[in-house]
């Protein structure tokens, strides 16, 4: 193993708003294909990547002749049929479920040398994800599975993701990723911006106000509560520390005194680690529609940037 010295061809799939593109940018590879089923998703993808081939399908009904040769297959297939946070299981899940196999059909069509497959951890205890990694098996690849968090990465955000590695080498790849000091979400939120309200205003929830007081017993006058769930939804979370799992609707408040606002869609993109710069719609409801489904562009960087090292 000698590792990649030329710049790596990668194709993306269920490429979204394009952070598995934008860390193989990072980490030196040139993407020559996207694709995704959401109009939108392709759209703003293509304004910050327009250097790829787009594609804009069902990747379940892909004719994968067409896909330009790489070295490295990207995918991230539909994760909501597998998130727990979907609630009960209901038929649709199945069809959500099922568009891993796509990924499969790729490797069998093209049989790029690597691939990279990101979901939620409860991929794995999907009750067919034995019948996949079987499937890639018969295709000669070797897979490495293994669940990171993109705080790791320097993101300042908790959020655990399956990498399924795949080679085609006799043995699973052990990658040596970097370790980077974790990051506070008080370092992208910005109190001297947003939408503010006062906290105790006619129809406030009781059990936002709930919230609310909980983490000013534990955090003071500024720290973020979720609108929802359990864990720090109940009580709060310091800003000292990364802000929890981003979804595809804005969830978290920001708490400063008697006042409190939502997380931009701006804060979001840096909070998922996204540079700066990076292209995203006005409308805050389709920008975290997009935030919430992507891969956070470090954690790829440092995981892809290992791969090409160890390959």
């Amino acid at each position: 193993m000698s590792g990649y010295t030329v710049p790596m061809k990668a194709a993306d799939l269920f490429a979204g708003a394009g952070g598995f593109s934008t860390g193989a940018v990072m980490a030196g590879c040139s993407v020559v294909y996207a694709a995704n089923h959401w109009p939108l998703a392709v759209e703003w993808h293509a304004a910050n990547h327009p250097g790829t081939d787009h594609a804009c399908q069902d990747l379940q009904q892909a004719d994968f002749t067409a896909l330009p040769d790489h070295d490295v297959l990207l995918a991230s297939p539909s994760c909501q049929g597998h998130s727990p946070a979907r609630g009960k299981d209901k038929p649709h899940h199945d069809a959500q479920r099922a568009t891993a196999w796509a990924v499969v059909t790729a490797c069998e069509v093209k049989r790029p040398p690597l691939a990279v497959v990101e979901n939620v951890p409860a991929m794995a205890r999907w009750v067919l994800y034995p019948a996949w990694c079987a499937a890639m098996n018969a295709l000669g690849y070797s897979l490495a599975p293994m669940v990171l968090d993109a705080a790791d990465s320097g993101v300042p955000q908790h959020r655990l993701r399956l990498f399924v590695v795949a080679t085609r080498s006799r043995h699973p790849l052990e990658l040596q990723l970097a370790q980077r000091e974790h990051r506070a979400a008080a370092e992208v939120l910005d109190f001297n911006a947003g939408r503010w309200s006062q906290i105790n205003r006619p129809g406030r929830s009781a059990a936002t106000l709930a919230r609310i007081a909980a983490g000013r017993q534990r955090f003071g006058a500024r720290f973020l509560a979720p609108y929802y769930g359990s864990g720090s939804g109940e009580t709060g979370r310091s800003l000292d520390r990364p802000i929890g799992t981003l979804t595809t609707r804005a969830r978290w408040a920001v708490i400063d005194g008697e006042r409190m606002r939502m997380v931009s869609a701006a804060e979001g993109r840096a909070l998922m680690g996204f540079p700066a710069g990076y292209q995203l719609p006005a409308n805050e409801a389709q920008a975290w529609g997009l935030l919430g489904n992507a891969v956070a562009p470090p954690q790829a960087r440092d995981l892809i940037s290992a791969l090409r090292a160890a390959a």
